[in-house]
């Protein structure tokens, strides 16, 4: 114990902390200690916890637009312990705004925003102010989608004053968002405005404690020190606070993430914070972007700063100044809170189907309005269900693959999967459907092909539709095209002019018999030259040998002729009137005829008159896009799915 004193005796002779440590615990409160002093406490004890959580993030984070990404997927998914870290650190962000309202509820009804703290009041709001560019630039860090596109729209806001546009530069670090718009986001992040909101809580804090709380003396409620009491409340409140938040990281296995930012794909679910969806809310109100964006919520700003001012009128008849800011406050926050929840039922419009089909065939403006209400919530769902199955498909890649040196993106370039589904989309749906009759769609999204207009009818012949190319080239897949009941089906020929082809002739006259068996073997044996990996046929050589064989022989259908009269298939090369069935629906077969789908191989001598509006897309996609087209339609990444 002596040795124990006399370094303290050292350390104290030469620090003087025993008078520091007794000057902040024995500040007297008049009144006494209360339940309601805490939120102030609570905010600089989740700034902390911030700085802490911040700095062990920052040794794993790279800030550039091929590494912030792949930096964040790996705190949050191989770090140990780095998505409770995470976690904590995003929803201890959320807890800050939640409580700056509250505290600055608090100094204004306590009146602690008057004369003589009027200084004091107008530190809190730049601090306000330092927090929400906190959450800002924290956002856009994880460098995914919905961190992008929504820092991308809340940066262009900034072009709207004068001089914004160079601000915005400034910012940005150049006209495109990249490696210097993340270096500064992170920048400003992590040292900036850190360092300002210290320096300003400094003072803050400072002035606070020349001046005190506003708080009286009563014969009610003596005074007491900040020690024990006050402290003791202000730890529960920090205790509960924690606990909050630790559990929230837990319950949601840390923070959010979507898949890496696509410059170049737009993204309907990019939504801001919810502590900003008022403002984005906002913004919807005024037809003018400037309006919304700078003057409204400048003139609010600009009252908040008053306030003090206003406080000093005190007219006989009317609300003092005091009442005025504590009503036109109350009516702000009422405003905010109402218009973020307006901004969530928005996302989550939905009208029944007789009403969505009433308001489609309506011409009336207000149906129109609520038509478009419905399209754009859909929207937004349908890319955040996009994103979900997007970060579930690179996540798989990366288990099996690692993420290559050029970054996330790449693996999503290279996967058919995902970069397939596009393309199919994009390129091919206006003609074919990709959908499992069976189910609700793949899962990549529904590709259901071009719309039918209502009451068409497929024997019209009308210009709708193409084949159904979900499962091309399985066994089930090919039946179909052999069986009587379902060749003339949308799955097999759309509406193209094969569906009054030779084909369809000889499938609903010269299998109508009982030939199940043998179509199965046949399916078996062109499926085996497919070789899809989903379906494997290594079990099924006897029938697939059998297939073969009745592939080349006429003798087993009602009229006699063999698949070969028509089709050249492995020994028989002799070109016919039909596609060559030699590795039919294999990878080579499919990029032939995406390429050059006139090719005799495709449509034997007649290939160019037999060919129905196929285009040749050799002309429109490069070699690795129909490479991505062909492994999509083929399924053959299929298996790597979590």
């Amino acid at each position: 114990m002596r040795i124990l004193r006399q370094l303290f005796e050292f350390t104290d002779n030469r620090t003087g902390i025993q008078e520091l440590t007794k000057e902040a615990l024995y500040e007297n409160i008049p009144g006494g200690s209360k339940w309601r002093y805490i939120s102030g406490s609570m905010l600089v004890f989740a700034f902390v916890t911030q700085m802490i959580t911040g700095t062990f993030l920052a040794m794993s984070y790279s800030p550039s637009s091929t590494t912030a990404w792949a930096s964040v997927y790996y705190i949050q998914n191989e770090l140990s312990g780095g998505w409770l870290l995470r976690g904590i650190h995003h929803y201890m962000a959320q807890a800050m705004v939640v409580l700056l309202p509250i505290h600055m509820l608090q100094v204004v009804l306590e009146k602690a925003y008057v004369k003589p703290r009027e200084f004091n009041y107008w530190l809190g709001l730049v601090l306000m102010l330092i927090t929400f560019g906190l959450g800002l630039t924290g956002y856009l860090l994880p460098w995914d989608q919905k961190g992008y596109w929504a820092t991308k729209v809340a940066t262009n806001l900034m072009t709207l004053p004068p001089g914004g546009a160079a601000m915005q530069k400034m910012v940005v670090g150049g006209t495109e968002y990249g490696n210097l718009t993340l270096t500064r986001f992170f920048a400003l992040h992590v040292l900036v405005l850190p360092g300002a909101l210290i320096g300003f809580l400094v003072l803050h804090l400072a002035l606070f404690r020349k001046h005190g709380i506003t708080a009286h003396s009563s014969d009610k409620r003596g005074d007491e020190y900040f020690w024990p009491k006050q402290v003791l409340k202000d730890a529960v409140g920090c205790a509960i606070l924690f606990a909050l938040i630790f559990w929230i990281a837990i319950a949601r296995e840390g923070a959010e993430l979507g898949p890496p930012a696509e410059p170049t794909k737009a993204f309907d679910a990019a939504r801001p914070e919810w502590y900003f969806l008022f403002l984005f809310q906002l913004l919807k109100k005024f037809q003018s972007e400037f309006v919304g964006a700078i003057v409204v919520p400048g003139l609010i700003f600009g009252f908040f700063f008053i306030m003090p001012l206003i406080a000093k009128f005190r007219p006989r008849h009317l609300f003092n100044g005091h009442l005025i800011n504590v009503s036109v406050m109350g009516l702000l926050f009422l405003g905010a809170g109402y218009l973020t929840f307006e901004a969530m039922q928005e996302d989550n419009y939905t009208l029944s189907e007789e009403r969505l089909a009433e308001v489609r065939e309506s011409s009336d403006p207000s149906d129109k309005v609520e038509l478009e209400k419905h399209d754009k919530a859909a929207r937004f769902h349908r890319d955040k269900e996009a994103a979900e199955r997007d970060y579930n498909r690179i996540a798989a890649l990366i288990d099996y693959q690692g993420i290559p040196v050029a970054g996330p993106l790449e693996l999503l370039r290279n996967d058919p999967e995902i970069m397939g589904a596009r393309l199919f989309k994009a390129k091919c749906a206006s003609c074919h459907a990709y959908d499992d009759p069976s189910t609700e769609g793949i899962e990549l999204g529904e590709f259901a092909g071009p719309n039918m207009p209502e009451g068409w009818d497929a024997e019209s012949g009308s210009d709708f539709g193409a084949p159904n190319l979900y499962g091309f080239g399985s066994v089930n897949w090919i039946k179909n095209v052999l069986t009587p009941e379902k060749i003339k089906s949308v799955d097999n020929f759309g509406a193209t002019a094969h569906r009054a082809g030779s084909m369809v002739d000889f499938v609903e006259n010269g299998l109508n018999g009982d030939f199940d068996d043998q179509i199965t073997k046949i399916a078996k044996a062109l499926s085996a030259e497919a070789g899809l990996v989903y379906e494997p046929l290594t079990d099924e050589v006897d029938a697939i040998a059998e297939g073969n064989e009745l592939i080349q022989n006429g003798d087993w259908n009602d009229y006699g002729t063999a698949c070969t009269d028509c089709h050249s298939y492995k020994e028989n090369e002799e070109i016919g009137g039909g596609p060559d069935l030699t590795g039919y629906a294999s990878a080579d077969w499919i990029r032939q005829m995406i390429s050059d789908p006139s090719h005799s191989s495709m449509y034997g001598y007649d290939g160019a008159d037999n060919n129905d509006r196929m285009p040749a897309f050799k002309e429109f996609l490069t070699e690795k896009e129909i490479d991505l087209l062909v492994q999509f339609i083929r399924q053959d990444m299929k298996n790597l799915n979590r």
